[in-house]
């Protein structure tokens, strides 16, 4: 979960993680609560960040928390694309998904998931075009993103 990162901080958050303290850590760090609890809120939530940083980007026709998205397989969020015939035209639908357990995450990871999936609108793959439009949208997206794998760690028991 924290691979590609530098030693001295996986070391230092597996010591918090051990000791049971690394979720008080984050919890310090990123106290603010969200009230993005249904599907309907979730929606407006992506729309309003999609239409501040994203406006010419096709339009989402379902945005919802997905209680099957499991961390396991790691996914957090994801974006699809699929065509649909309408008559004798092919429309894209388009539809963005979060994982649950974002209902009860702190606000700031929330909002990295949703700019990491609304990213993906305009660049399908990781690469610097994709992370230069989720700082466009975020600028603490790295370090925001760093706080989002310490949180999925500390909501693992400890070994």
């Amino acid at each position: 979960m924290l691979a590609g990162y530098p030693e001295p901080l996986v070391q230092q958050a597996d010591a918090l993680w051990r000791a049971g303290e690394l979720m008080p850590v984050l919890r310090r760090r990123h106290d603010e609560a969200h009230q993005v609890r249904d599907d309907a809120a979730l929606y407006d939530y992506v729309q309003a960040l999609k239409t501040r940083y994203l406006r010419k980007a096709e339009p989402l026709q379902h945005v919802g928390y997905d209680a099957r998205l499991r961390v396991i397989q790691h996914a957090l969020g994801t974006h699809t694309r699929r065509t649909q015939v309408q008559g004798a035209r092919l429309k894209m639908r388009r539809e963005i998904r979060v994982a649950s357990l974002f209902k009860d995450a702190p606000a700031a990871l929330l909002r990295t998931i949703v700019v990491h999936e609304l990213a993906h609108l305009k660049e399908l793959e990781h690469n610097k075009a994709f992370y230069q439009l989720c700082q466009h949208m975020e600028p603490d997206y790295f370090q925001l993103e760093f706080a989002l794998r310490l949180w999925l760690l500390a909501l693992e028991p400890a070994a």
